[in-house]
């Protein structure tokens, strides 16, 4: 395709006539001054020096600026995008690409009276720079009634058309982009103007020639598509274009494809750019070039022989270290599972295999599911599942980094677990009796015996107490309950599930955390939204202990009275001195039963669920009260309990 040359001709009077009269129009409209728009250039106008033209938004400018400072006479010519205060400008498309510097001062851009756009570019490098043109139309398409206007338009489209028809487009630099497409841009074949549109780099326009270059096409054959291509001459022949690579623009960039095979970016803010070496960028206008997205060609140049071969070593080394990690892990996992080593980490082809491929369920919770499973040497264990997304990924990060070095006599010890993948698995010791919820709540008349059940409450206070004040950092475990106390052989009590743990300081910091956990044993700072401390879980110790007691839920409505909620019962019962009345019906026969412990565990269960913080005690001292090494005194009823006492309508009781 050869360039159109230039054919001159003489202005006639009609088009002077016409010229002259939108002058009149914007003379009218904008006041008695003579002037013409800052955004429009009339035929036989130029700009040199700090002349430009500027968008009637003031987005962008035609003129000559610098692209990096301090800016001497070293300048490029182009349109520019100014609207950001904090960036510098940004060259968004120049005829002569961005490394012909030129002498604002001697050079010039005009609109000649031939109808055409010209740019004169006097080169600081010296030599001589081929001046550029537009060439917008042949000979056949100008007559002796048209006028043309050259304006830059809000969206920074370069056009030049018809004074009275805006919608009569004679030539655009949106048809002829260079180093940048921006909002509004399109890609592709052009129905109306019979013209296939791609996007070149800057550098590739110095010349005008395309040697070499590459450029930014539209992949007809893919939605939203692009196709990044090495032009060997400037020719429209397809065999004289190879293909560099290809693939697709992200969706958020608000790409839509116009019939045919022609693309318009049509986001209000995103640009692309296509750099010299082939690397495609987004960005937004206003942000400095920060970039929001690119694509990479896969050029081959020395240095990326050079970086080649490094990555192959690299490569090599760190083959030959996983390779060493693999052989230890080996040998680690062929530890015995009940060795005092640290954390045994699975694959999660041992776990399917240990459990019989997750055959033997144990229990099922919001987490996930619990399995039975044997590992070497006929230990058996309980395999944790975790749900693979969202929450189960927080609850197995929680409950590795919380109990994963802890080995206390009444918290449920972790073997191990597995992160393969999307996998998350824990394998904890096997507690052959289950929860201690299985058998307080069960409709068994079997029940566990008093001296069981005080041996449970003491156990489980001193696992607590050990999590609050005897590790590194203090532990709260945030759902402590009977379902989430685990029974072994011997009916030892371990705490279990730290699924919703958190950690604190030594100081006993406050954490300020979403509401978690089971209604009916949360504190009532936790559900007020306040930040909370260790004394979460007394309260929680303190709801489950009225339940080791009486066999009970505490949400469990009672017909007793007045009194529908169990706890505000109790609480009233222990105030007045009546404890018998709260202990387990099936335990009446039980001849172990020792009123003092009775007592001493009623009296504590009511410390633990006073209102205020300061007013329970810590865990430590639950355990001496339990122990009889502290005496209790009477608890005062809880405030938030006593407002249900006295009700003649007890129904609200079941919403608390």
């Amino acid at each position: 395709m050869e360039k159109p040359t230039k054919t001159k001709h003489m202005p006639s009077s009609s088009r002077f006539a016409v010229i002259l009269l939108y002058l009149m129009i914007k003379v009218m409209s904008s006041g008695s001054k003579f002037a013409y728009a800052t955004d429009t250039l009339l035929p036989g106008q130029f700009l040199s020096g700090n002349q430009t033209l500027l968008s009637k938004n003031g987005a962008f400018k035609l003129g000559f600026d610098c692209l990096f400072p301090p800016c001497g006479y070293d300048s490029t010519f182009g349109i520019w995008y100014i609207k950001s205060s904090a960036c510098r400008p940004l060259l968004v498309w120049s005829p002569l690409g961005d490394s012909t510097n030129c002498y604002p001062v001697y050079s010039s851009f005009g609109f000649t009276t031939y109808g055409n756009l010209e740019l004169d570019c006097i080169p600081v490098s010296g030599g001589i720079i081929p001046g550029w043109s537009s060439y917008p139309y042949s000979s056949e398409v100008i007559n002796s009634t048209t006028s043309l206007l050259t304006v830059l338009l809000d969206n920074g489209n370069l056009v030049i058309r018809d004074p009275v028809k805006s919608s009569l487009v004679i030539w655009q630099s949106f048809d002829n982009p260079i180093g940048t497409l921006l909002p509004g841009g399109w890609l592709g074949f052009n129905r109306n103007t019979s013209n296939n549109i791609f996007l070149i780099p800057h550098a590739s326009v110095i010349s005008w020639d395309y040697n070499y270059g590459l450029v930014l096409a539209m992949n007809p054959n893919q939605g939203g598509g692009f196709i990044v291509e090495q032009i060997d001459e400037y020719v429209s022949n397809k065999e004289d274009y190879h293909e560099i690579y290809h693939g697709t623009f992200p969706s958020w960039m608000g790409i839509h494809q116009d019939g045919g095979n022609f693309l318009l970016f049509s986001d209000a803010r995103v640009y692309v750019q296509l750099n010299n070496g082939g690397t495609i960028t987004a960005a937004k206008l206003g942000e400095c070039g920060s970039v929001l997205w690119s694509a990479h060609a896969p050029h081959i140049h020395k240095i990326q022989i050079v970086i080649s071969t490094v990555i192959v070593v690299l490569t090599l080394v760190l083959t030959g270290l996983v390779l060493l990690r693999i052989i230890q892990k080996k040998s680690f996992m062929d530890r015995p599972v009940n060795s005092n080593s640290s954390l045994t980490i699975f694959s999660n082809a041992q776990i399917k295999k240990a459990t019989g491929n997750f055959s033997v369920k144990l229990g099922e919770g919001g987490f996930g599911c619990v399995f039975k499973g044997t590992l070497q040497g006929s230990s058996v264990v309980a395999v944790k599942k975790l749900k693979e997304f969202g929450q189960g990924e927080k609850q197995f990060r929680a409950e590795v980094q919380t109990i994963g070095m802890i080995q206390h006599i009444n918290v449920v010890r972790l073997f191990g677990f597995c992160a393969e993948g999307s996998k998350r698995l824990l394998v904890y010791e096997y507690m052959e009796n289950g929860s201690l919820s299985s058998h307080l709540f069960s409709k068994s008349p079997a029940a566990l015996g008093w001296e069981v059940r005080y041996r449970i409450a003491l156990g489980t206070a001193r696992g607590l107490a050990y999590l609050h004040e005897g590790c590194t950092d203090c532990i709260i475990h945030c759902d402590m309950k009977p379902d989430n106390v685990l029974l072994d052989a011997d009916f030892c009590p371990k705490v279990a599930d730290f699924g919703l743990a958190k950690l604190l300081g030594r100081d006993f910091s406050r954490a300020l955390t979403t509401m978690r956990g089971t209604i009916g044993y949360l504190a009532p700072e936790w559900i007020s939204g306040l930040p909370i401390t260790h004394k979460a879980d007394v309260y929680s110790y303190g709801m489950m202990l009225l339940e080791i007691v009486s066999g009970r839920r505490n949400a469990e409505k009672i017909k007793q009275g007045r009194f529908t909620y169990f706890p505000i019962f109790a609480a009233v019962k222990v105030n007045e001195g009546d404890v018998m009345c709260l202990l387990d019906s099936r335990l009446e026969d039980d001849v172990d039963v020792d009123v003092e412990q009775l007592i001493r565990a009623c009296r504590t269960a009511c410390w633990c669920i006073q209102d205020a913080e300061d007013h329970r005690p810590m865990m430590g001292q639950v355990v001496q009260m339990l122990e009889g090494v502290l005496d209790v005194q009477v608890p005062p009823v809880p405030r938030s309990l006593q407002n249900w006492v006295g009700m003649d309508d007890c129904s609200r009781s079941t919403d608390l």
